[in-house]
């Protein structure tokens, strides 16, 4: 395991638990969020996120945190690990309304630039994305994770199940 995908909905759990695989690897850790967002809630261009994306994935290891589906099947040509996160919509709306509330007014530090969470308009457009994720993505990941060969593919069903993975697991 040296270069690591960590994917699935928003809200899903993915960025605790790429912290936490980075911790107990040594890997670098790549927020693909703190890429694409450049501050104030505004996002770089796709040529410039598709270049910068490109420089980490050549790299020799790493974890990769975020979802970004256009760019999945290319990144997946690089990682030899992908953990998905293929979570009820339920729990990922509440997880990233827990998110909004533990970090309300302040930037995380996974997101590029002063980018501070809010219950805004910025905010309905991510539930918006949260409700249709599983609707467009997962049968679409299912079919792209199927068909990958010499690489551990582990899904996720829950966020105990990615926690229980850490800590029993052979990283």
């Amino acid at each position: 395991m040296k270069k690591i995908l960590v994917i699935g909905n928003s809200g899903s759990g993915k960025t605790t638990f790429a912290k936490e695989l980075a911790e107990k690897t040594g890997l670098p850790l790549v927020h693909l969020d703190k890429i694409f967002w450049c501050g104030e809630w505004e996002h770089i261009s796709r040529d410039e996120f598709d270049k910068l994306l490109q420089v980490e994935l050549e790299k020799s290891e790493w974890i990769i945190d975020g979802n970004f589906s256009r760019t999945m099947p290319h990144r997946l040509k690089y990682a030899d690990t992908v953990f998905y996160f293929d979570l009820p919509t339920i729990t990922c709306l509440w997880g990233s309304t827990v998110r909004v509330v533990k970090n309300y007014g302040k930037s995380r530090d996974d997101m590029g630039g002063n980018c501070p969470e809010y219950f805004d308009k910025q905010k309905v457009s991510l539930y918006k994305a949260i409700f249709s994720f599983n609707r467009n993505h997962r049968k679409k990941y299912r079919k792209l994770l199927g068909e990958q060969k010499n690489k551990n593919i582990v899904i996720f069903k829950s966020r105990k199940q990615a926690m229980l993975y850490l800590k029993n697991g052979e990283l």
